[in-house]
């Protein structure tokens, strides 16, 4: 790793003074374990951190920012205001920034991190001169110092401590959850105010179309019955035969961050999820991935149409000989080297929350590892395979969970048209049509309030407020 980024500095010329290769080397792997990538390099972007990623938000989308050594990036940024940034939210210029940007997590981040990942942004990153879309929330979420308030009620600004009664591998395991890696940002459940709910780190909740597991160790809702091997391997490689495959926001870590930790950090990754405090989900009475079994489609659609029938495929085990079947097998059993994974034993059919099972119908799932590539194409528009309505998306998935999955769960079309869209909006991202009439409103009766009790102090022949 040292000597390709020494010699990808020379090839771009960087060689204006001595560098310190072990410095920047730490720089990149904090950078990695951070996945500043994912979010700061746009897709198909041919320069790493230059921005233009829009980061779909229950407010609105916001557009991640060039943080490439350019002065339309973070050029003129001093190494203090680069640690204000990543630990506290703050702009150069004073702006507060959304937590999309995981401050609340890099808080933890040690000197020695934060002071490699500047030298490395600016010593070991290409610069690259643009300018990216603004972030444009609607109102009220557009202004950004109200932030401030939600920083003092909510951020946690604490740096890392070490905890001297535990090992250091689950020291290490707590910094990368709750700190570089910041799984606890997309796996903790929010609160009315979009804040982490603290009395449930890691139960897991809703993350736009998708669903964030529970990865605490309970052996019925989170990871408890999760071997470390297993855990290791899913973090490294997006699977866990009989577990899980990654997909959505989880493939984009594992391809961009994960599967470049060391064995070591993945371990102590495991290690720490499975001493976390177990929480178990209200309705769950088997671990997701224990439902299902085979079952041959091909049994009961075989034959039911003449060869030359139209409009044939008109219901969920039709529809599933038709477009799933010859990957995952007409018995849901998958592909030999599990590839295409099976469906049952499988974490996304298996949870009573079915919107990953429906996300990775309408959007696919792609993930690049150095131990294989997965591409299952999405049956939704843009897409090189057929486009599926909402009741057809359902009618697939009613027939996975019946026969694959968790049969008690079922999905309706409109439950597939919310995924479609991004999922159920938040009550805070719901009000937001009416905070301004609200507050037009709130000061239109208090300013009448005040005119009534001016009226009123009159009448009484006492002087008003001046």
């Amino acid at each position: 790793m040292r000597s390709l980024l020494l010699a990808t500095l020379i090839a771009c010329g960087v060689q204006a003074e001595p560098l310190d290769v072990s410095l920047l080397h730490q720089g990149e792997q904090v950078a990695i374990a951070a996945d500043c990538q994912a979010c700061h390099t746009a897709p198909g972007s041919k320069t790493a951190y230059s921005g233009g990623y829009g980061i779909a938000s229950p407010m609105g989308t916001i557009y991640a920012t060039n943080i490439t050594p350019d002065s339309s990036g973070i050029g003129h940024y001093t190494e203090a205001q680069f640690s204000d940034a990543v630990r506290h939210g703050v702009r150069a210029d004073g702006a507060q920034l959304y937590p999309a940007m995981p401050y609340t997590s890099y808080s933890m981040m040690t000197d020695s991190d934060l002071h490699a990942l500047y030298y490395y942004m600016m010593h070991g990153v290409k610069a690259q001169a643009q300018h990216n879309p603004e972030t444009d929330l609607p109102f009220p979420f557009n202004l950004r110092f109200s932030m401030r308030f939600w920083n003092m009620m909510f951020a946690n600004d604490k740096m890392w401590q070490n905890d001297g009664s535990k090992s250091a591998e689950w020291n290490r395991g707590n910094y990368l959850v709750n700190g570089l890696a910041h799984c606890n940002t997309c796996h903790t459940p929010r609160g009315f105010m979009m804040q982490e709910q603290q009395d449930q780190p890691l139960a897991g909740g809703p993350l736009g179309s998708w669903y964030a597991p529970n990865i605490t160790s309970d052996a019925i809702s989170g990871i408890g019955g999760w071997s470390d091997d297993e855990l290791v391997q899913y973090l490294k490689t997006g699977r866990a035969p009989g577990k899980n495959q990654a997909a959505g926001g989880m493939a984009e870590a594992v391809e961009h961050s994960l599967q470049y930790l060391s064995d070591s950090d993945l371990r102590a990754i495991a290690t720490y999820l499975k001493g976390t405090t177990p929480i178990r989900d209200a309705g769950d009475t088997l671990p997701a991935f224990s439902y299902g079994a085979p079952y041959d489609v091909e049994n009961s659609v075989r034959g039911r149409n003449p060869n030359n029938a139209n409009h044939s495929l008109d219901n969920g085990a039709a529809l599933f000989s038709g477009n799933c079947a010859s990957c995952h097998q007409p018995d849901g059993a998958g592909s030999s080297n599990q590839a295409y994974p099976s469906l049952f034993h499988n974490t996304a059919t298996g949870l009573r929350n079915p919107n990953n099972l429906i996300a990775a119908i309408l959007f696919g799932v792609q993930r690049d590892t150095a131990d294989h590539q997965v591409l299952m194409p999405g049956f939704s528009s843009p897409s090189y395979v057929d486009k599926l309505n909402d009741q057809q998306v359902a009618d697939i998935s009613n027939f996975v969970l019946a026969h694959y999955g968790n049969a008690a769960v079922t999905v309706t079309a409109g439950d597939v048209a919310w995924v479609r869209k991004g999922g159920h909006p938040p009550l805070l991202a719901r009000l937001q049509p009416l905070m301004l009439p609200g507050m037009i409103g709130a000061i239109i009766i208090l300013l009448a309030g005040i005119a009534v009790w001016r009226v009123m102090r009159r009448k009484r022949g006492a002087p008003g407020p001046t």
